[in-house]
């Protein structure tokens, strides 16, 4: 049976993998978004973050001997681009995209919360820190993305009504 050492490093492992999903997924949206430059702005700064944190958890798995794992790193990774490509043939392919954004941000944030229990279950102070940083990075970008929903609907509408291809 794994005890909660062997939990958390799968936890890093997972973490590591999802993040470079996040990666796939998030890269090729951001090129193609035209008519939105503000969301192309935050997905920007969130890859800067998404890359930070990659670099977070790897220090973590460095300090308990845990290497990455290459097999899901690449399988999500390529498990993001399918998805990143499906809404482009959307013709609303700005407002699945942010949809997909917003639930992959809240899977994020449960991943870190339970990564969060775990390292202060083990008493790794340094660690908890690393990962609450990961955690209010990802808690700011799904919080706005809940405040562009609304109104990022509420533009493609008018873009699209007014004869602009406001997909993406």
């Amino acid at each position: 049976m794994p005890n909660t050492q062997d939990i958390y490093i799968t936890g890093l492992r997972n973490a590591h993998a999802m993040e470079n999903q996040a990666l796939s997924i998030l890269r090729p949206q951001v090129k193609r978004i035209e008519h939105y430059p503000e969301v192309a702005e935050r997905i920007e700064q969130h890859i800067a973050e998404t890359e930070r944190q990659i670099d977070r958890l790897d220090q973590l798995l460095e300090r308990v001997d845990g290497d990455r794992s290459a097999l899901k790193d690449t399988a999500l990774s390529m498990a993001g681009s399918i998805a990143a490509i499906g809404h482009t043939m959307a013709p609303d392919e700005i407002i699945k995209n942010s949809f997909a954004n917003f639930a992959f941000e809240n899977y994020e944030i449960a991943a870190y919360k339970s990564l969060v229990a775990l390292a202060e279950g083990s008493g790794e102070a340094e660690a908890v820190s690393l990962l609450q940083a990961n955690l209010d990075e990802e808690l700011a970008m799904a919080e706005w993305l809940d405040t562009q929903i609304q109104p990022l609907t509420l533009r493609y509408a008018s873009l699209s009504s007014g004869g602009v291809d406001a997909k993406n």
